[in-house]
């Protein structure tokens, strides 16, 4: 099957097998940002934003996003140039192994688009089905409300 696919704002032709997931074509086509967890949707360390709504890559067809505008993490920020959020979660401690972090920081960026002053229970609802196994979530909390007031700041 061929397809094409707009990935952090650039257009890709990709030939796949018609059975692969879109975390599988993803990590196949080098975006290895998006972490292959548990292959069961349950710890969040796959997601992407697709179309505009936060999915587990790894519960999705690749054939069923032909055509759609797929945003990893690295399409808000990197090391050089992070968004709001990555460097929050910096700033508090939160990013200890980071294998998470990819997927809280997609959460967290969905969140913050919708609701830009979140409560902290807002915020474990948003962060709910991203599972960390290193801090405990305290700092990562932290970390969301100080990207927030950043965020809000530079508005």
């Amino acid at each position: 099957m061929i397809g094409y696919f707009i990935i952090n704002g650039i257009q890709y032709e990709v030939d796949f097998p018609n059975d692969i997931t879109l975390l599988e074509l993803l990590r196949e086509s080098g975006h290895k940002e998006v972490k292959a967890g548990c292959h069961t949707g349950e710890c969040g360390a796959c997601v992407v934003i697709l179309d505009g709504e936060l999915v587990n890559s790894c519960q999705v067809l690749a054939g069923s996003c032909i055509g759609a505008e797929i945003l990893t993490v690295k399409g808000i920020g990197d090391l050089h140039d992070p968004h709001p959020i990555q460097q929050a979660l910096v700033d508090t401690g939160a990013v200890q192994c980071g294998f998470c972090t990819p997927g809280i920081v997609l959460a967290s960026y969905v969140l913050l688009k919708d609701n830009p002053n979140p409560t902290e229970d807002e915020i474990k609802v948003a962060l709910d089905g991203n599972l960390c196994r290193c801090t405990g979530y305290v700092k990562i909390i932290e970390g969301v409300k100080l990207a927030a007031e950043r965020m809000a700041k530079n508005a």
